[in-house]
């Protein structure tokens, strides 16, 4: 009987999991690691973290997902190192063998390793982060109307730092709840005194994205009364205040940080297989000087003539990556190999109800229909039918009323009951 080669994805995120689904039912032996028990859909996090869906809706269980799977297993643990010379991942739990190993590890919040904004800041790379926003941001609001004497500017300011599409997705999303939301939530709270202040390396928004759609989405957040600052980079964050090389500071309690990622690397390779803390591959996604260990999605690093620094570190290359070498892990010979090729098919944000910019290969369009679009897509792309109409109906309830009813703020109990 032959034995079925055994294949270890590490990470579950688009690139994990859409290889683990290329291979699902077929001749191999599949084993998916993670350290959560669920798959994130990570481009609407910002939702979860101002509460217009529940995390729940977009948040899918491994085991959900590979229930009637005869060949993928799951196992929630957290990889610790790779034993590249005897074929061994070793987590926290146990070890397991490889014949093939797959590293989709994704990123984290890269915060340039200042200690004082990864300890004070909020990122927003997973659920637990989204949801520890929406948390503090509403304490925020029931502390001030209990303690008046305290409504200091920082108690105020919600700052984010990043006008990436995380950035002025947050932005958007925030300043319409100051303005439809807060003061029906909290009447005799005066909110004019509330900044929504985004904080820009670049001149514009959205840099990675045409001009009219910087220019668009500068023009948008305007509108929903954003305070922009560009070309200002901050260098350190307190606790109370953000301080800026220019040497502005901006007093807030508040302080989201979507200023880049970083790659979630592992243990067990040499720094000369790393480049921008990403593993370097060649075109099949294999790293270099390995014949069984391959690395997909934002963890890895491929030239290519088109994309001669690496690739974006989107969601789209990363399914299209997963896709590309599951086809090749399940043909008989290497010699049949496909190389990866990225087409680019484009990428949109949306800076609030109405207002979107997106920039397709062939078109570019703002406004009312980018909305449309952009809500379609997300939608669509969103694992289960149940999920997406749970999404639909809370979009659909926040349109026609303006309103959620999804700010929960949900604190941790510590031993002794008390809340932390």
């Amino acid at each position: 009987m032959e034995t079925r080669e055994k294949i270890i994805i590490i990470g579950g995120g688009f690139a994990g999991l859409q290889l683990a689904k290329t291979l699902n039912n077929r001749n191999k032996k599949v084993i998916v690691l993670d350290r959560v028990n669920h798959h994130m859909f990570q481009p609407l996090f910002y939702q979860v973290a101002c509460g217009r869906i529940e995390p729940s809706n977009i948040s899918f269980p491994f085991r959900k997902i590979f229930q009637r799977s005869r060949n993928t297993q799951f196992r929630l643990t957290e990889v610790k190192e790779i034993d590249t010379v005897n074929n061994k991942v070793i987590t926290d739990e146990a070890e397991f063998t490889y014949d093939k190993l797959v590293i989709a590890t994704g990123c984290k919040t890269n915060f340039f390793g200042n200690k004082d904004l990864a300890g004070r800041a909020f990122g927003m790379k997973n659920t637990q982060e989204a949801i520890s926003i929406r948390n503090h941001v509403l304490m925020t609001f029931e502390k001030l109307i209990i303690e008046k004497s305290r409504s200091d500017d920082g108690n105020w300011n919600i700052v984010i730092v990043g006008s990436g599409p995380t950035g002025v997705e947050l932005a958007g999303a925030f300043s319409e709840m100051k303005k439809e939301i807060l003061p029906r939530d909290y009447p005799y709270m005066n909110f004019d005194h509330l900044q929504i202040i985004l904080i820009s390396s670049t001149e514009k928004p959205l840099a990675v994205m045409s001009p009219e759609a910087q220019q668009k989405s500068e023009e948008y957040l305007k509108d929903l009364g954003v305070n922009f600052l560009s070309q200002e980079y901050v260098t350190d964050y307190d606790g109370d205040k953000v301080y800026m090389k220019s040497g502005k500071t901006i007093p807030s309690n508040n302080v989201i940080w979507a200023a880049g990622v970083t790659g979630n690397v592992v243990d067990g390779f040499p720094e000369e297989k790393l480049l921008k803390n990403r593993y370097i591959t060649d075109r099949y996604n294999k790293i270099k000087g390995y014949d069984n260990i391959f690395a997909i999605g934002d963890i890895a690093y491929m030239e290519t003539p088109k994309y001669p620094q690496g690739h974006p570190q989107v969601a789209n290359v990363a399914i299209n990556q997963a896709k590309n070498l599951g086809k090749n892990l399940l043909k008989k010979s290497a010699n049949d190999w496909t190389e990866f090729e990225y087409d680019d098919k484009g990428s949109l944000a949306t800076i609030g109800k109405h207002r979107a910019v997106v920039d397709l290969p062939f078109i570019k369009f703002q406004g009312f229909l980018a909305w449309y679009f952009w809500m379609f897509l997300h939608l669509m792309l969103i694992l289960s039918v149940r999920n997406k109409l749970a999404v639909f109906f809370n979009w659909m309830w926040s349109y026609f009323n303006k309103d959620s009813s999804l700010r929960l703020i949900i604190l941790p109990n510590k031993k002794n009951g008390t809340l932390q």
